[in-house]
């Protein structure tokens, strides 16, 4: 579109006010002379236009020219001719909100853009998605000395539309000094790398880590104009450990800018300097662990055929000692007990590492923390190094064991060792606990033993972030085992020397940092109320008027109660029955009160009663339940107001105004 000739000359007149006022003309000679005299061999007489530009790009003048013109696009609404649309097959619940980001001028910062990717050619011949119609979506996942970020989900394509920026501080661990903005020569000693986790997340909600990559960004520290375009390749996990997922596309650069950069060549020797430490480090743990195993081999040849974990893989196939994945986690308030944490770990989904193919075999993966948190699901060894991590973080003197339970299925769970020598053991997948109390085989018969409760076999070994422990006692059974730690006749350590110098903070290059864990984002009250609300809207919507009716309740089940001490005094027991099967499906015992579900399988028609020792109580029939989670929200609620003895709370929750109805005999 051509201005006007007025409209031209106008911006002619700006353009030249702002070059004059910069002095661009004086600084142009100057490049020129300098070119002439420097640049430009004697035999050459004349200066081409492409040399000039050449010269004034290079000294930066272009780049302080275009900063200080400012375009403004003035458009009236009527002038737009089509509006921006938004993908058909995708669309953001939340739309990304640009908010003003607080920088502190006296810290340094990297600033991270994720410019797009390329090559995902698993998705390259998926058929394009209906209008309205969900689709698979990419969420990257950062994590950057105690910081962690997330990206908007895209959806999966051959070239996924990345288009994040993220603002990572660079800043030291320690105090006072640290506080201070860093040159480019303290940030190259800071080795932690930007840890990127690709997460892929189907139509039905499932997250699947599809991508961990290490991103080494202290390149940025060499480039020329502050700023560098990296390509990364990401490639698979587990058995795709070799296989390419696809390329990202990022762009480094720091705020402020930097005075004075680092020559290339510095950067490199850095760089292999932390790489050959870190190899050497890795040597000599490895030639001292295979002359632990052959010592711990002497004792009992038996040993061999044990559980032990000396090193596992990560999602990357990378061989790590297992003293890595566990750390001390300090949560603040987030959790306020210990068993809180086993509460928030058990939540956490339990799923095995895939393997291609058929059979029962297991296959080896250890994921980094950060992976399995941004998958929100992982195996039972993930479990236990994060759970043993939180224990630790709260003092305990926390362990991951490696064992097995039923039919020696491989398994692992946490232990906890008590001032007094109690023994605790901490099930990560289901958050309950165990006492360890040893049987003593040598006891004569007329001894009773106890009976362990916990579901565990045998016990291998057992560490944490400082030591690791191989069981050497006679027999691995747990039942029999002794957990006296210190004591070097049934527990061979390894060297704390050995083990701090590869799995310390710090240590290597090679361990990934532990990241923080985040705050939930929901609003837990608001979430409570909205869920009061819609289920009094769905019980009322589905109530039927009050009316006493007999419920073909089978004889032996109230024989059974009315027999039982249960109901003694002012004791009573919630029952949830249904018209078509009677039959019981699952009991939940709550303080002194017991509550039934009945025929969840044949869901038609439900009704509430109360049973007492005078016998049933009619209070509530509801029909059409659109899902199993309503009705436990339902059970519950009515198990509350049982717990206070007034059935007054329900009948205004469930029905509105209408009042209690009269006892009815069986």
């Amino acid at each position: 579109m051509a201005l006007p000739l007025e409209k031209a000359s106008e911006l002619k007149q700006i353009i030249h006010q702002q070059l004059s006022k910069m002095d661009v003309h004086s600084r142009i000679r100057e490049v020129l002379a300098e070119t002439i005299h420097e640049e430009l061999a004697p035999q050459h007489q004349q200066l081409s236009e492409e040399d000039l530009m050449k010269a004034l790009i290079r000294r930066g003048i272009i780049d302080d020219v275009m900063k200080k013109l400012s375009f403004v696009k003035d458009m009236n609404e009527g002038e737009m001719t089509s509006t921006p649309k938004p993908s058909t097959h995708f669309v953001d619940s939340q739309p990304a909100v640009l908010k003003k980001t607080n920088i502190d001028p006296t810290r340094r910062y990297l600033y991270l853009q994720v410019l797009g990717g390329k090559a995902f050619l698993e998705h390259l011949q998926e058929p394009e998605p209906l209008p309205g119609q969900t689709c698979p979506t990419f969420t990257l996942c950062l994590h950057f000395r105690n910081q962690r970020f997330r990206s908007k989900p895209v959806p999966c394509a051959c070239e996924p539309d990345f288009s994040d920026g993220f603002l990572l501080e660079v800043h030291k661990d320690s105090l006072g000094e640290g506080s201070k903005m860093l040159d480019a020569t303290t940030m190259l000693s800071i080795c932690d790398p930007v840890h990127i986790v690709l997460i892929k997340t189907d139509t039905s909600g499932e997250t699947m880590l599809a991508a961990s990559y290490f991103l080494e960004w202290r390149s940025v520290l060499s480039a020329e104009n502050r700023a560098t375009n990296v390509a990364v390749e990401l490639l698979g996990v587990g058995t795709e450990a070799k296989v390419s997922v696809g390329v990202l596309n990022i762009k480094l650069e720091m705020y402020p800018k930097l005075n004075k950069t680092l020559s290339q060549e510095i950067v490199s020797t850095q760089l292999a300097l932390e790489r050959q430490k870190t190899a050497e480090k890795e040597r000599l743990f490895l030639v001292y662990a295979k002359q632990w195993w052959r010592e711990y081999l002497q004792i009992r040849p038996s040993h061999n055929t044990r559980l032990m974990k000396i090193f596992a893989q990560d999602e990357n196939g990378v061989n790590r000692p297992t003293c890595s994945y566990v750390k001390p986690l300090r949560v603040g308030r987030l959790l306020d007990t210990p068993r809180q944490a086993a509460r928030f770990v058990s939540v956490l989904g339990y799923e095995r590492a895939p393997v291609i193919g058929g059979g029962n075999s297991k296959q080896e993966q250890w994921c980094t923390l950060l992976a399995f948190l941004c998958r929100n699901k992982g195996d039972c060894e993930d479990h236990a190094n994060l759970l043993c991590s939180l224990l630790l973080g709260f003092g305990l003197e926390a362990f991951v064991c490696v064992g097995t339970k039923g039919k020696g299925v491989p398994h692992t769970w946490v232990m906890t060792y008590g001032i007094d020598g109690a023994v605790t053991f901490w099930e990560s997948l289901t958050g309950h606990r165990y006492i360890h109390n040893p049987i003593k085989p040598d006891d004569p018969p007329v001894i009773e033993q106890p009976k362990p409760l916990y579901p565990y076999r045998t016990i291998g070994c057992v560490f944490n972030h400082q030591k690791f422990l191989a069981n050497c006692q006679p027999s691995d059974v747990v039942e029999i085992c002794s957990f006296d730690l210190h004591d070097e006749s049934k527990w061979k350590p390894m060297s704390g020397e050995a083990i701090k110098s590869v799995c310390s903070p710090g240590a290597t290059t090679a361990l990934p940092p532990f990241p923080p864990l985040c705050a939930s984002a929901v609003d837990a009250a608001g979430a409570s109320n909205e869920l009061e609300l819609q289920l009094r809207i769905l019980a009322v919507e589905h109530r039927k008027p009050w009316q006493p009716m007999n419920l073909n309740v089978p004889q032996a089940f109230l024989l059974e109660m009315k027999s039982s001490k249960m109901l003694s005094g002012e004791q009573c027991l919630m029952v949830i029955l249904s018209k078509d099967s009677p039959s019981t499906l699952c009991t939940e015992m709550q303080g002194d009160h017991l509550l039934h579900v009945f025929g969840l399988h044949s869901v038609r028609k439900y009704c509430v009663v109360e049973v007492t020792k005078c016998g049933l109580q009619f209070v509530l029939e509801f029909s059409h339940i659109l899902n199993l989670r309503v009705l436990s929200g339902l059970c519950l609620l009515a198990n509350t107001v049982l717990y206070f003895k007034t059935f007054t709370l329900l009948a205004e929750i469930l029905c509105g105004d209408t009042e209690v109805p009269l006892r009815s005999e069986v």
